[in-house]
């Protein structure tokens, strides 16, 4: 028999609570490391940029089991405006018409958004390329795959090269905190020219600040010699993660050399420079996540030191070009 369910928007903090067993019953069977927690879904939906009455929506059974949930993440800019659509159904309820309900849901949102701004849209999800089911659920709704991201490993007590930095350059910690403005610009100018960059603000990096893993000495800007930010390495140990999962596992969050300062071997410094951060710290595993096809050969630096791949992620994008922008 079929299930009445009902749809409605996110309502506040008793939300957390249900919304976080549900991405973790999904992941006691998809295994897609995406499992979360009350303070982790609270730093990431309660964010001062999260439209939460537009961009959530949650399903529930006639006795209120949340069941379904979606969220979209919507840049503020952009020639094509896109929408990047994150969503779980409960193991139990899948196969039926959760999953295209959300769909539904997210081409509703942006077509919206395109009315609002007079602007193209399209809409974005993805998965674990094992997901095979996922995979074809998408295809079957008009997605098609554009993207693999691949989630790389290292064992952390491996030796280490020794950091080689171009003469009189120097690596300062904490530049989030110090110099958050200059730090902002050199995260931009380092990725303006990546796949599907968006620009980071200033308001957005200080919410990321506020995160409890954050740590000034994992935070790393090689500077040159007339003060210049040069490049970054920007590392994390999320603890909650870890006592979750059983692991010890530290990640290299994010790396970036800034435009005007590459081919110097300062990436592969600062890299290094962090990873070693992470030895310190005494984490098991180093991880780190790439676009397969990087245009700066990030790929083959990570694989020069010592990472492997553990598995990818597929990236599928819906144009969604049939809305006439004139009315």
């Amino acid at each position: 028999m079929m299930i009445t369910l009902t749809k409605r928007g996110y309502t506040g903090e008793t939300d957390l609570e249900p919304i976080a067993a549900l991405i973790n019953a999904c992941e006691a069977v998809d295994c897609l490391d995406e499992g979360s927690s009350i303070a982790e879904l609270r730093q990431e939906i309660e964010a001062p940029w999260v439209d939460r009455d537009r961009n959530l929506c949650l399903w529930e059974t006639p006795e209120g089991t949340l069941i379904g949930f979606a969220q979209l993440w919507i840049p503020e800019s952009g020639e094509v405006r896109d929408g990047f659509l994150w969503f779980r159904v409960h193991p139990l309820f899948r196969g039926g018409t959760v999953e295209r309900e959300i769909v539904a849901w997210g081409e509703a949102r942006m077509q919206e958004v395109s009315r609002e701004c007079g602007v193209p849209v399209s809409l974005r999800s993805g998965t674990k390329e094992t997901d095979g089911d996922g995979i074809r659920f998408l295809e079957s709704c008009g997605f098609a795959i554009e993207r693999y991201f691949f989630q790389m490993q290292r064992v952390a007590a491996e030796p280490l090269p020794t950091p080689q930095f171009p003469p009189e350059f120097t690596v300062q910690t904490g530049g989030q905190q110090k110099n958050g403005d200059a730090w902002v610009e050199l995260y931009n100018q380092s990725f303006i020219d990546h796949w599907n960059f968006h620009l980071l603000t200033r308001d957005r990096l200080d919410h990321e600040l506020a995160s409890l893993s954050y740590q000034p000495a994992f935070d790393l800007v090689a500077v040159s010699p007339d003060g210049r930010f040069a490049g970054f390495c920007y590392c994390t140990i999320d603890a909650e993660k870890n006592e979750q999962t059983g692991r010890n596992e530290g990640w290299i969050a994010v790396l970036g050399t800034r435009r005007g300062f590459r081919h110097q071997g300062i990436g592969r410094a600062l890299l290094l420079a962090g990873m070693q951060q992470l030895q310190v710290a005494g984490v098991e595993t180093i991880l780190l996540s790439v676009d397969a096809q990087s245009p700066t050969g990030a790929l083959q630096l990570y694989e020069s030191v010592g990472f492997r791949k553990s598995f990818a992620k597929v990236s599928l994008v819906k144009a969604l070009d049939t809305l006439n922008l004139a009315n």
